[in-house]
Parts: C-alpha cells; sequence; structure tokens
C-alpha cells in the first residue's frame, strides 16, 4: 500500500486539498437540507470539491444544485441507490481521499486537512470515522464514547482507536481502500452497511480507526424514519449470513424470527430478510480468524 508522504508542519487546504480530497454527498428529495449543508461545506478554508450523488429525488434537487450551486459537481441516479449512491460518488471522484457528508451533516473547518495529512501519513490506514457533534449546541454525539471505548486499541494515528464501525455521514476514506474492498455492499442497499465496510476493511488489511480530532457536525431531522429500525434488523442478520460464522448467522436468524412474533418491525424484518438469503448464502466470504475475534470483541464490550 502505498500513499503520498505527509508534509509535516503544513495544513493541506485550498486549492492544494481540492487535488487530494473531494466531499461526497448522498441525497433523496431533501433539497432545503441540502442547501445547509451546501452553504457550509463550500465556506469551510479548506475549499474541498464537493460532489452531490442525487438519489432520483422528485423534488427538484438537481436542478436546484445545478442553478444555485453552480461550484457543486453533480451526478444524477436514475432510481434511488440507498447507500450505494456513496459506492456511485467514490467512482466519479479521482482523488485519493474522499469525505462523506449526508445531506443533514457537514465539517468542522480545518477537519478534512486533518484527515487528509493523517490518512497521507499512516498508509495502512484505510478509514477515519470522525467524532460527531450535534447541531445546534455542539452536544457530542453518544457514539463517540462508544468508539473511543473501543477494546481493540490504539490505532497507527496518534490519539486513535482501532473500531469495526462508523457512522456513514462522518467518515474519510482512502479511495483505493474503499474500491478495492467494493464500497458499500449491493446486498444491503441501507441501514447498518458501516459495520459491513468496516469488516471488508479490516479483512483486507486496512486499518479503520477513530480519530476525535476529525470533527464532524450533524443536524439529523426530528421527524420519525417510519421501517428504519426493521432495515437494521434485516441487515444486521444478513451480515452475520455474509461475513460471521454459521452458527452466529443460524442464531440471530433464530431469534429474529421468534422476537417476529411480538413485533410488528421484526416481521417486517424477517419477511424482507427470506428472499435475500439465497444470495447472502452465494456472496459468503466469512471474516479471517483476528477480524473474527475483534469483531467478538467488540460486541462483548458494554456499549
Amino acid at each position: 500500500m502505498h500513499a503520498p508522504a505527509s508534509r509535516p508542519g503544513r495544513t493541506a487546504e485550498g486549492p492544494d486539498l481540492r487535488d487530494r480530497l473531494g466531499v461526497v454527498i448522498a441525497t433523496r428529495d431533501r433539497r432545503d437540507r441540502l442547501a445547509r449543508t451546501l452553504e457550509r461545506l463550500l465556506a469551510l478554508p479548506e475549499q474541498p470539491r464537493v460532489l452531490v450523488v442525487d438519489n432520483a429525488s422528485q423534488d427538484g434537487t438537481a436542478e436546484f444544485v445545478r442553478d444555485s450551486f453552480p461550484g457543486v459537481e453533480l451526478l444524477r441516479l436514475p432510481t434511488n441507490y440507498g447507500a450505494l449512491a456513496r459506492n456511485e460518488g467514490v467512482r466519479a471522484l479521482d482523488t485519493p481521499y474522499v469525505a462523506f457528508s449526508d445531506d443533514d451533516s457537514w465539517w468542522e473547518p480545518h477537519a478534512l486537512a486533518t484527515a487528509v495529512d493523517l490518512l497521507a501519513s499512516r498508509p495502512a490506514t484505510g478509514l477515519l470515522a470522525a467524532a460527531v457533534t450535534v447541531d445546534p449546541d455542539g452536544t457530542p454525539d453518544p457514539l463517540n464514547t462508544v468508539l473511543a471505548g473501543s477494546p481493540l486499541g490504539p490505532g497507527a494515528v496518534a490519539r486513535s482507536r482501532k473500531v469495526l464501525g462508523f457512522l456513514g455521514c462522518a467518515a474519510v476514506a482512502r479511495r483505493r481502500a474503499f474500491l478495492d474492498v467494493g464500497g458499500y455492499h449491493p446486498l444491503l442497499f441501507f441501514g447498518a452497511e458501516e459495520t459491513l465496510l468496516a469488516y471488508d476493511l479490516a479483512a483486507a488489511g486496512w486499518e479503520v480507526v477513530h480519530c476525535p480530532e476529525v470533527v464532524a457536525r450533524h443536524a439529523p431531522g426530528a421527524a420519525p424514519r417510519p421501517g428504519r429500525r426493521a432495515l437494521v434488523r434485516r441487515n444486521e442478520v444478513l451480515i452475520a449470513w455474509l461475513r460471521r460464522p454459521l452458527r452466529t448467522a443460524a442464531h440471530r436468524t433464530t431469534a429474529l424470527c421468534a422476537a417476529a412474533v411480538r413485533d410488528h418491525q421484526d416481521r417486517r424484518a424477517v419477511l424482507a430478510l427470506l428472499p435475500r438469503l439465497p444470495r447472502a448464502l452465494l456472496l459468503r466470504r466469512p471474516l479471517p480468524p483476528d477480524v473474527e475475534e475483534a469483531a467478538r470483541l467488540v460486541e462483548a464490550t458494554p456499549a
């Protein structure tokens, strides 16, 4: 694995950073939230490239970006690709590093420059999981504590921890590492997709670390997300069939089916799981023993 050498004492900002990093935003039908995010990203001192991947929005998102933000790159998808829209964005960029935002998240000033310098100086690091603060008052997201307390030990990046999970809208990846493992998995579409990507990066020898020096800001909406829990529950079991030991996958499937007797969301998860199981078995690729051991250790650690 090779990466550009770091330049001690120099922060990668401005035109130099534009050649090294782009920000990918996958969005669908949230034009107003996207506008707020784009304004903040374009105001960053790093002046990163920004690419919006429009998941077949019906609210005029693509036309709005084209007309109101001429400095922003746009990729229009013919249908809703879910999390796979991020894959299309990474393929469309040619920068060695890619940061991810959602239409309700952005990066703090200098965070992206810090991420680029850290990744450039640590060629085995495939992805940085940022610390997250929540709008409007900058409250730390509870996930920060979980990642900072990872039992997997320190990473190669100073003051980092090795992790097997992250928030999709608060990560900076080495483009080569992301594409080498195929990015987000096509079977999941959306929900818990970050866990599988972290597994695949680790299995390929790339380090995934939580780095509190790199900070993203998140402004999640208050509106409920119907069906979200069912998607996550379905995908957690699919991930087990794709990567975990057969005994683990069978146990989780049984547990979900038992829960489905009493819970409507779990019933939805089971009904969505069953037609996908044959393909999960076809695409099954168990984790290497060391990564499986790490996954077990993470699961055994209280959140």
